[in-house]
């Protein structure tokens, strides 16, 4: 898979500097991993502006605006928390097109209601409607991030 990540990284790269757009990452259960394999990408300074780790709720809050009633209502791990994690990130931040994850890794942490392996992720770009997805993954802790880590690079080729 870490083959599949960077050939997603690289294309992410060309995409991305075709439109003249910069990237911004704000993450939560992969710590930073999306950013890491953009940056791994040689020249990626043309493209990447920066990347926002937010674990906890009070990062979500004081780095991307995330509303406190936003994580009362829903929790981390939402669709809303994600669309106000990535519409954040442009806010604060030069970056043109974002991409935001929040999930539940595990081995801990899961419900009922959001068990061990449940990601939401959004994307946003300037001039285009956010979009969000959830998706389920099955495996331990690394499998469940690095399967993340492809989704998230594979929704940043939607906008047009």
């Amino acid at each position: 898979m870490e083959t599949e990540i960077q050939r997603l990284a690289l294309q992410a790269g060309n995409y991305l500097n075709a439109k003249g757009w910069r990237l911004v990452t704000a993450e939560s259960c992969t710590g930073g991993w999306v950013a890491k394999a953009i940056t791994d990408i040689d020249g990626s300074s043309a493209w990447f502006e920066r990347g926002f780790v937010t674990y906890t709720n009070d990062s979500k809050v004081e780095m991307l605006g995330v509303r406190p009633t936003t994580l009362d209502i829903w929790g981390a791990v939402s669709e809303a928390t994600v669309r106000e994690m990535c519409e954040g990130s442009l806010r604060h931040s030069g970056g043109d097109v974002s991409i935001a994850v929040s999930g539940i890794a595990g081995p801990s942490g899961g419900t009922a209601e959001k068990p061990v392996g449940m990601v939401w992720f959004a994307w946003a770009c300037k001039g285009h409607e956010t979009q969000a997805l959830m998706r389920q993954f099955n495996g331990d802790r690394d499998a469940v991030r690095r399967q993340a880590v492809i989704t998230a690079l594979q929704g940043l080729f939607g906008f047009e």
